[in-house]
Formats: structure tokens, C-alpha cells, sequence
């Protein structure tokens, strides 16, 4: 009888050693995120905080990397960088083409693409595919102020001469990203989260600001800190398992 239980035992711990060894999976991650970014350096100069929409698309190693890239679109209508502070009366009200006050709307536009390499830890892991989420990343950013005009009553914002006022910016990027990532084993539940900041290298590619007269050649430093929530659907089966029999 003794025999016998030894025999159990050591089937079972050699099937959840295997199973535990087997479970690490390779598999694409296709993913969708919210969040909100705090700017700082020179963006902060031009927008205060906004909100982050995106999606990635990463390829997870049976070692638990990263590799793959993901969009980001920021948003918000703190715009600190008054571009139409010349069509303002002394009360500071917009007037349009009629001598009316304007129905306008003006908000920030940030578009960041990034390429990126990462590994998941398995530090407070609940699996072998989960764990902490390291990547770093580095793409392309560009940022503009938006102009809405509902009854496309003011010349200034319509046409062309838009482009003199948009401070339409761009240039090469950096991303790092750091938080938990859990993949359930039963697929159904799927999620990471955790803390971001991005630096832009950019510059203006406007020859003018109309409201200034002047040329913008500045290098600037463009910042953004924040964080981020993403959902997961893992294009992949369930965790192989592997059984062993006496």
C-alpha cells in the first residue's frame, strides 16, 4: 500500500512539474488600451493633460519576450498655447466673419507609433505568462492643435491658413513601459496595466507662425508621463499540458 502511494505522488508531482515546464506558451497578443499622460519639457508648454486611446500587436517567445508594436492617439482640450490670441477682442472672445462670437473648438492632437522589444518577469506571477511587464520602445510622434469650426464662419481657421496656426510638430520618439500583464489560462481573462512616459525629438514643419511672424526652427523635447490599461485577446489555444504514465 505504501509502495502504491509513493507511486501516486511521484506521478503526480512529475505531471505538475511537466505541466508547469509546458506552459509557457509562444503566441501573437493583439490588444487595445486607455489611459491619460501628464506632459512635460516643451510639450507642457503647449497642452496640459490629456487622455491615450491605442491598440498593439506583440508576439510573446516561449521565454516570455516581447516583441511587436503598438498606436497611440492623445487627445484633450487643455491647449496652454493660445495660437488665436490676435482675433480675440479685449474680453477675450473669439469673433467670427459676421461680428458674432465664434462656435469654435480647439483641442490637442498627438499621434505616436512605436516599434517594441520587452520580457515578462515572473515576479508576483499568477502563471507562467504572467508577471511584470517591462518594454521600451522607439517610433515616431507628431502633435498639432486641432481648430473646429461648426459654422466654418471664421477665415482665419479655414483653408490653408490653418497651417500657419496648427504648430503641426514631428519627429522620432521614445517609449518605456512598465507594469503587470496577466494571461488567464482559460483565455477569458486578459488584461495588463501600469505606468508609461514617452520623449519626443521633434521640431515644427511649418516655415511660419502667422500669429508670431516668425519662423519656428526650435529642437524641441517632447514628454508625455501616464499610465495605461489594455485589454488582451491572445490569438492562441489553451496552454499545452503534458501528461506522464507509469
Amino acid at each position: 500500500m505504501k509502495q502504491l502511494l509513493w507511486s501516486y505522488l511521484l506521478l503526480f508531482t512529475s505531471t505538475f512539474m511537466a505541466q508547469s515546464a509546458d506552459s509557457i506558451i509562444a503566441a501573437p497578443l493583439v490588444g487595445i488600451h486607455f489611459g491619460g499622460d501628464i506632459p512635460a519639457a516643451d510639450l507642457a508648454e503647449r497642452f496640459g493633460p490629456n487622455l491615450n486611446a491605442g491598440a498593439c500587436f506583440i508576439y510573446k517567445t516561449k521565454k516570455n519576450y516581447l516583441i511587436g508594436a503598438d498606436f497611440n492617439y492623445m487627445f484633450g482640450r487643455n491647449i496652454k498655447e493660445d495660437v488665436l490670441s490676435q482675433l480675440r477682442t479685449s474680453d477675450g472672445f473669439l469673433i467670427d466673419n459676421s461680428g458674432y462670437p465664434a462656435d469654435i473648438r480647439i483641442s490637442e492632437r498627438v499621434l505616436n507609433f512605436n516599434l517594441i522589444g520587452g520580457k515578462i518577469l515572473p515576479w508576483l506571477s499568477a502563471n507562467p505568462n504572467s508577471g511584470l511587464m517591462v518594454t521600451g520602445g522607439v517610433g515616431y510622434m507628431q502633435h498639432y492643435i486641432h481648430f473646429v469650426d461648426a459654422q466654418k464662419q471664421i477665415a482665419a481657421i479655414n483653408g490653408n491658413v490653418v497651417k500657419g496656426l496648427d504648430r503641426f510638430t514631428h519627429g522620432m520618439s521614445l517609449s518605456e513601459f512598465i507594469g503587470y500583464i496577466y494571461l488567464s489560462d482559460n483565455r477569458l481573462l486578459n488584461f495588463y496595466a501600469g505606468v508609461e512616459s514617452y520623449q519626443g525629438f521633434t521640431k515644427s514643419i511649418r516655415k511660419m507662425n502667422y500669429d508670431t511672424g516668425m519662423p519656428d526652427t526650435k529642437s524641441r523635447l517632447d514628454v508625455a508621463f501616464g499610465f495605461r490599461f489594455g485589454w488582451i485577446l491572445p490569438l492562441y489555444s489553451r496552454a499545452p499540458k503534458t501528461y506522464f504514465y507509469n
